[in-house]
């Protein structure tokens, strides 16, 4: 059965709950987020074990894949493949971002291949 979300009201759930992540979507080849990163705040994310894209809500400041520093703003669209080291730098008002993960955030860490 499918579900229809208010990114508005998720946007607001995800401030009270006073965490930087928040998942609101979480099925097995697919899981939905909010990631948030205050100004000032660092970006510690380590390498994934699956797919990621970040479509950027608000902010500015940069991706850093590669080596190379990209800038981001709001309508980003970024592509993360599983593995790749990638983060967020130069945000000075923060980034607010929706993140897709396939498949779900977490569900192949524990497989081997």
């Amino acid at each position: 059965m499918g579900d229809v979300f208010n990114l508005v009201d998720q946007l607001r759930k995800q401030e009270h709950a006073g965490k930087s992540y928040a998942e609101f979507i979480q099925r097995p080849d697919m899981s939905v987020g909010i990631y948030r990163l205050a100004p000032g705040e660092p970006d510690l994310q380590q390498p994934h074990t699956e797919d990621e894209i970040y479509y950027v809500l608000s902010g500015e400041g940069m991706i850093v894949m590669d080596g190379a520093k990209t800038p981001v703003h709001p309508g980003s669209l970024v592509f993360v493949p599983k593995g790749q080291e990638h983060r967020f730098t130069d945000y000075p008002t923060g980034l607010t971002l929706l993140v897709v993960f396939a498949p779900a955030y977490g569900s192949t860490a524990h497989r081997t291949e």
